[in-house]
């Protein structure tokens, strides 16, 4: 019978991330993740404090997924790979979500993140009060897009003419002019996928960022 290899941090957190994605953040537990690596809970409290400990691990793997930018890479560019990175691992590991921010005990991942991040931008410029801005800006434009895309009754990679033409019907142009001219112009028969609107908000949101550190007092 082959031998089970040593149990490890690393094991550990792996384990919980296939709970995780199976089950969502609700299935996660020593119990569940000792059971995910054939061993007893008990076992793993050799290498985790407890679930505290386990989900401040979890959050801290997620920012060993996204991206990170060059501290000297240009700026606009850095924060929409980096972006773009956070949207497809948070879409990837949704449980993340309601995770990442809310944990008390960063582990070094989160915190190289975010210190690489505002370096970046500090690097290009940026005064500290309009780099904490921009990073908030961003992720919270990240993270609410990615949560509406999970939301969506259709799937985010195909047209959505199908459903959209649906709820169509019940638009009626007298009742809901805007809406109707909405369906009419921009979805139906035009292959709609609503993913292909993240780079055009993301822009937006980059393009006021620029105006602003290009303005006599970019921190106002």
């Amino acid at each position: 019978m082959p031998r089970r290899p040593a149990l490890s941090h690393d094991r550990i957190i792996d384990a919980a991330v296939q709970v995780a994605d199976r089950g969502g953040l609700a299935q996660v537990s020593m119990r569940n993740v000792g059971k995910e690596l054939g061993v007893e809970a008990m076992s793993l409290y050799h290498h985790l404090a407890g679930k505290d400990a386990l989900l401040d691990a979890l959050a801290n793997w997620i920012f060993t997924r996204i991206e990170l930018p060059e501290p000297r890479q240009p700026w606009r560019q850095a924060m929409a790979d980096r972006a773009a990175s956070a949207r497809a691992t948070l879409s990837e590991h949704p449980w993340a979500l309601g995770l990442i921010e809310s944990r008390r005990s960063p582990g070094p991942a989160l915190l190289r993140h975010h210190d690489t991040v505002l370096g970046c931008l500090r690097g290009n410029g940026f005064p500290m009060t309009l780099a904490a801005h921009a990073f908030s800006a961003i992720d919270a434009y990240v993270y609410g897009f990615v949560l509406t895309e999970l939301n969506l009754p259709f799937d985010v990679d195909s047209a959505a003419e199908e459903i959209v033409g649906e709820i169509g019907e019940q638009l009626s142009p007298d009742l809901y002019p805007h809406l109707a001219e909405l369906v009419a112009e921009q979805v139906m028969h035009r292959d709609y996928a609503y993913g292909d609107e993240f780079e055009y908000g993301l822009a937006l949101i980059l393009d006021s960022l620029e105006s602003r550190l290009a303005s006599d007092d970019p921190s106002d």
